[in-house]
């Protein structure tokens, strides 16, 4: 989705009517944020709602779909307007709404739907990115925290995963400084993960924001952690990779910010470190060294001058990096395992003798490029795919 798309009727908020319809219409089984973008390209919100079932039909929704959307009620809707009820600090920001923050709609496959538990205000602030390993070393850790506290003390808020090793420790650099931070999770609010980070994501609600495209009550899952962490990179200016091994899930947030044409910065480390390898390789193919906090906002400051004008944020330099984060899987051989009953991730890694991680990165891609669709129990086959 461009920045053109879905400019139909924003608003300030959805009345509960319109929120309603919009998360029906986000629900309806395979029905991916491709299409959604193309019914808004012509129609508004309000038209939408007057659609009768030969109007779905004549615009290419299956019987099954148009019939979910034009249902009177559904369960997980009406449970997401009760949890947004239930708590004052509870919100369903959508893609229509005027507080949506502006950068991630830049990015070519942005959530229609956050879910947010605290300041909602705080995601339209100028945000800098600080991934890294789970299993970070001791300098690692402090290296995440130190950055994101001067970060912090430059009225930047720090965005992040919640995750164990870097993550926490970025988050609470942030904290500590007094500043803002946001924790992009991969699951629902109800299922929040890791659990032991239970009090640090009480103390991000409270100096910040939570947030989730997934439902609530939606358990963690391997293959939702990629796709937070493109919302943790589409969010941001930049994105700061502290400490990251060859495979780390942080070289997938650096190759989003790549694609999304943000800045990549990432710290050296030491070439006998197994945990800087990828780091390291990040550096070779073009990414910013950093060594402080001063050389990150050298590099930004013609950004966060550009006020509100989203189309003057450019990033020559990101967007010519080609950071290769590990071999791409052949499309063919995945999708040869993916029909039109669900299949699990780790039944496509036997089959297919790749290794679920990189099996998770690859069915990721393929679900942004709409040839695919992850549903409950696995993924299944959509459309020209």
């Amino acid at each position: 989705m461009s920045s053109q798309t879905l400019l139909v009727g924003e608003q300030d908020k959805m009345d509960k009517k319109s929120l309603s319809f919009w998360l029906s219409l986000c629900l309806a089984p395979r029905v991916g944020i491709k299409k959604i973008s193309q019914l808004l390209n012509h129609y508004s919100v309000e038209e939408l709602q007057s659609f009768q079932f030969n109007d779905w039909l004549a615009h290419k929704f299956q019987p099954h779909q148009a019939k979910f959307i034009m249902a009177s009620s559904h369960k997980e809707v009406e449970y997401c307007l009760e949890w947004q009820e239930r708590v004052s600090d509870h919100a369903i920001v959508t893609y229509l709404d005027d507080d949506y923050p502006y950068l991630l709609k830049e990015i070519a496959s942005p959530p229609p739907v956050m879910f947010v538990q605290g300041d909602t205000s705080v995601l339209a602030k100028p945000q800098i990115a600080v991934v890294g390993s789970r299993h970070a070393s001791h300098s690692g850790q402090q290296n995440a925290f130190s950055f994101s506290r001067n970060l912090s003390e430059k009225q930047f808020v720090v965005t992040s995963g919640l995750a164990l090793g870097v993550d926490g420790h970025a988050h609470d650099g942030a904290l500590k400084a007094g500043g803002e931070t946001i924790a992009v999770l991969g699951c629902g609010f109800e299922h929040l993960y890791p659990k032991s980070h239970r009090n640090l994501a009480q103390r991000v609600r409270e100096q910040g924001a939570l947030v989730s495209e997934f439902l609530p009550d939606i358990k963690p899952r391997a293959e939702f952690f990629p796709r937070r962490n493109r919302i943790i990179s589409g969010l941001s200016l930049g994105t700061l990779v502290v400490e990251a091994a060859e495979k780390s899930g942080s070289l997938i947030t650096a190759k989003y910010a790549v694609e999304q044409n943000r800045e990549v910065f990432v710290i050296p480390g030491s070439i006998h470190m197994a945990n800087s390898r990828g780091s390291n390789e990040l550096i070779r193919a073009g990414a910013c060294l950093v060594q402080n906090t001063q050389q990150i906002l050298d590099e930004i400051k013609h950004l966060v001058t550009c006020g509100d004008n989203p189309d003057r944020i450019t990033n020559e330099a990101a967007a010519s990096a080609s950071i290769n984060v590990q071999e791409q899987l052949p499309f063919s051989q995945l999708l040869a395992n993916v029909g039109e009953e669900a299949t699990p991730v780790d039944i496509i890694a036997s089959r297919t003798h790749i290794p679920v991680h990189e099996v998770t990165i690859q069915l990721l891609e393929l679900e942004l490029k709409g040839l695919v669709v992850a549903v409950s129990g696995g993924y299944i086959r959509n459309g020209r795919g």
